[in-house]
């Protein structure tokens, strides 16, 4: 586990902390990233000791997404899914990557068979839904914003792609269509998040509710998480999962004949211009808000 962007916590002895630590690339995700936070949930789960897991962030974001800057080379990675072909020529390399370090870990992450919950604040942009979406709860911050602008990028959308059951195919349409954010009381109202706390009461409303859950026998909470996730499988999740997977890497090889890159190069700016703008109106309905004299 590298420490240079994941910190283990433990608060208490049957709860876990883990708290992505690149508050300088506002905890954008590289490969080393990944993987150290899959070896701190693998750390965790082989406690016996631990009851919940709760994923924090360190900065005023929980995270811009995939690092766009970063080498996502496989060489020497320590692979942790059964693929393999990451160097072959075309577009097999990079579906081998993806399905590596993102839907695979994704999924991985899903199912682990303790509690997860995500304690968010900021900006959750793209890829780091890919972060949230696998916990089994969520608080947020009253200032957290969620989405996912990827079709800047002449794509689909992120590579875990549970849209749909996060938001209802509608609300989900309109943020891919548009990449406008959805703000902390709006994803409690469509049930993406289960609660929402000011920010300086964040870390303690999440680790009260692990409190609680904790108190739980270990083995009802797995089987009834389970049970919830048999539930989402049989009303077709990982099947759609599956199929979104495939359009991604379609939108991949449209992009390198049309751009000889993996994204439309134009998709950056309108991404961070959208971030932007989203910062600011969630700065003036912050004001807005405060008492008048």
């Amino acid at each position: 586990m590298s420490a240079d962007t994941i910190r283990y916590e433990q608060p208490e002895a049957d709860i876990v902390r883990i708290v992505l630590a690149r508050p300088d690339k506002r905890n954008a995700q590289d490969r080393d990233l990944l993987y150290a936070l899959d070896d701190a949930y693998t750390r965790a789960v082989r406690d016996e000791r631990v009851r919940v897991i709760i994923l924090a962030a360190d900065g005023p974001d929980f995270s811009s997404g995939h690092d766009l800057e970063t080498d996502w080379s496989m060489r020497d990675a320590g692979v942790r899914g059964v693929t393999g072909g990451f160097e072959a020529p075309g577009a097999e390399g990079w579906y081998a990557t993806e399905e590596e370090l993102f839907t695979g870990l994704c999924l991985r992450w899903r199912d682990i068979p303790r509690p997860t919950i995500a304690e968010v604040r900021g900006q959750v942009i793209g890829g780091g839904l890919m972060l949230v979406w696998p916990c089994d709860l969520v608080v947020a911050a009253d200032n957290a914003m969620f989405v996912d602008p990827v079709t800047a990028f002449d794509m689909n959308g992120a590579e875990y792609f549970t849209h749909v059951w996060e938001l209802g195919a509608r609300r989900a349409k309109e943020m891919l269509f548009t990449g406008e954010p959805i703000n902390a009381h709006e994803a409690e109202a469509l049930g993406m998040v289960n609660r929402v706390v000011p920010e300086e009461e964040l870390e303690t409303a999440t680790l009260d509710l692990a409190r609680r859950i904790a108190q739980r026998p270990a083995f009802g909470i797995r089987l009834a998480k389970r049970a919830v996730n048999m539930s989402l499988d049989l009303q077709g999740q990982r099947s759609a999962i599956e199929a979104a997977f495939g359009l991604h890497q379609l939108g991949h090889s449209h992009n390198q004949q049309l751009h000889g890159t993996l994204v439309d190069p134009r998709g950056s700016a309108v991404i961070r211009e959208g971030v932007r703008q989203s910062r600011n109106a969630n700065r003036d309905t912050s004001v807005s808000e405060e008492p008048q004299p």
